[in-house]
């Protein structure tokens, strides 16, 4: 692809590193932006130069935040003894949205993938096994995509957990085997939360 512009082809290349993001996509996309006032496109730069430099992640959690106490953990109508484990944000925004589920959450911030060079100890695990010594927890949900990583982190939390106190389940296998859970429909990722099987049950299917 030849560039008129040097900035232009700079501006291009960066665009595409965007997952999705082809040469193609990235030079409409930037083209569009030539075309905006440019306030708007400054506004753009703005934001995501401050998002960058402010993000912050929950302290008990690891939730992206603006603050050191996401709004979920810091919310006292919540049920404190019933966590949530999920790999992402995407996955918190996704069980939010269903309005079904009034607990707290432990995002890990990805699956185990040896594959990918992703082990245990790149992952919120340590913290999350913290939690669970101190006692105050009753039920962790494992609500990880049915995935074979998903399911190789969920038995890894499992045996770090097995020999203390709480009760252990997965999401109902409304959502399809291999399915990523941000894909998943409300009501049927709603169904899910709600119908959860002893974590247990799920290693002999």
């Amino acid at each position: 692809m030849e560039f008129s512009s040097k900035l232009l082809e700079k501006a291009v290349n960066e665009m595409s590193q965007l997952p999705g993001i082809g040469k193609r996509t990235a030079l409409r996309l930037v083209l569009h932006l030539l075309r905006q006032p440019k306030e708007q496109t400054n506004d753009l730069s703005i934001a995501l130069t401050k998002m960058r430099e402010d993000i912050k992640f929950c302290k008990s959690c690891h939730n992206i935040s603006d603050v050191t106490v996401c709004e979920i953990c810091a919310n006292p109508h919540r049920k404190r003894d019933v966590i949530c484990v999920v790999e992402d944000i995407r996955d918190v925004m996704a069980i939010e949205n269903t309005s079904t589920f009034r607990g707290l959450y432990h995002v890990l911030g990805g699956k185990i993938s040896p594959m990918d060079g992703v082990g245990p100890h790149d992952l919120n695990i340590v913290s999350l096994v913290e939690k669970v010594k101190e006692g105050e927890i009753k039920e962790l949900i494992f609500a990880l995509s049915s995935t074979m990583e998903g399911d190789t982190t969920n038995f890894y939390i499992y045996k770090q957990i097995q020999e203390h106190d709480v009760i252990t389940s997965t999401i109902s296998r409304g959502i399809s085997v291999g399915d990523e859970l941000e894909y998943a429909d409300e009501v049927t990722l709603g169904r899910s939360i709600i119908n959860r099987v002893p974590f247990e049950a799920s290693l002999k299917m």
